[in-house]
């Protein structure tokens, strides 16, 4: 199986497009960086405090306002708090400006990662099939689950692969625009409707795996449409459509209040809404998105698996 994954990675990393990839991912960093620094507006210049205070003032109309809105109310109810506590205790919100809220704001980037990861993963299967070097693998003394996980274990590798170049060039590049003296400042996180000063580190991580559950959804269903249709472009083109369409979607069903969308794969992946926002259908608990989500894994893997198990190759 490690020759297996070896071979795999051989090949994956045998691609311009792969060191392409990795090289956008950079730039971005950097490009995202340079915006930070020089062209968005610092928020902690000047009389911060009284800007906070003014724009608690402002949430404070917006809710009297929402006529009823619970989810507009509590999240506003949510900034005020932030706000108050960054008051009375001196914290500055030019968090982005940190190393650590640098890092922090780069979490976004992991949608990016997940487009690349989509590509590379419909091309592994899809590919040998296209170009007839699945035949060489399957006469190999090798069980045929066997070549599949370990194309699978390999995209998976270079998806955490590109996850440490984001977090590590993240922090060096936020280090050399913002200071490193940044690695001191808490992180406010907003639990049961009070401020808590957190670990930066440990949120980082935190925030960073809960965006991966959304990436490794998606790197799934692409691996398995390529598996089966043995299209890549299909695979590439269905994945990258649902990633950016499948919330808006869930939206829109939401708001016609189709309780049965809390069933829908799109309305789980964001795990950040149990944490820092609202459930997209009430009720809906973390338990149950887990639940969700593994059923949905595991039937992508079983249709994978069993297509590619019983599939003859010269068709």
């Amino acid at each position: 199986m490690l020759n297996l994954v070896k071979n795999e990675n051989m090949k994956i990393y045998r691609r311009i497009s792969t060191w392409i990839m990795i090289g956008i991912l950079i730039l971005l960093v950097v490009g995202v960086a340079l915006i930070v620094k020089f062209v968005e507006p610092n928020s902690g210049a000047g009389d911060w405090k009284a800007n906070l205070t003014q724009q608690n003032m402002n949430y404070q109309n917006t809710i009297s306002q929402s006529k009823g809105n619970s989810a507009m109310k509590e999240q506003f109810e949510k900034l005020i708090k932030l706000n108050e506590y960054r008051i009375d205790h001196d914290i500055s919100p030019d968090s982005d400006k940190t190393v650590w809220g640098f890092v922090m704001a780069m979490k976004d980037l992991i949608m990016i990662i997940a487009l690349f990861i989509i590509i590379i993963g419909a091309n592994v299967t899809a590919n040998e099939f296209s170009t007839g070097t699945i035949k060489l693998l399957l006469i190999r003394p090798v069980k045929r689950w066997k070549i599949l996980l370990s194309k699978y274990i390999a995209t998976l590798l270079t998806a955490i692969i590109m996850l440490l170049i984001l977090f590590v060039i993240s922090f060096i590049v936020g280090g050399l625009f913002f200071g490193f003296k940044g690695v001191s400042v808490p992180y406010l996180a907003y639990t049961n409707g009070a401020v808590k000063e957190a670990s930066f580190v440990f949120q980082i991580f935190f925030q960073y795996g809960l965006k991966c559950v959304d990436m490794l959804m998606m790197v799934t269903l692409a691996f398995m449409i390529s598996t089966v249709f043995r299209n890549n472009a299909l695979a590439i083109g269905i994945g990258v459509f649902l990633m950016f369409v499948g919330g808006t979607i869930v939206q829109i069903f939401s708001k016609l209040n189709c309780n049965w969308v809390k069933y829908i794969l799109f309305a789980n992946t964001d795990l950040t809404q149990y944490f820092d926002g609202i459930p997209v259908v009430k009720g809906m608990t973390l338990a149950f998105s887990l639940t969700v989500l593994a059923i949905y894994f595991v039937i992508f893997n079983l249709i994978a698996w069993t297509v590619f198990l019983k599939r003859d190759v010269a068709a």
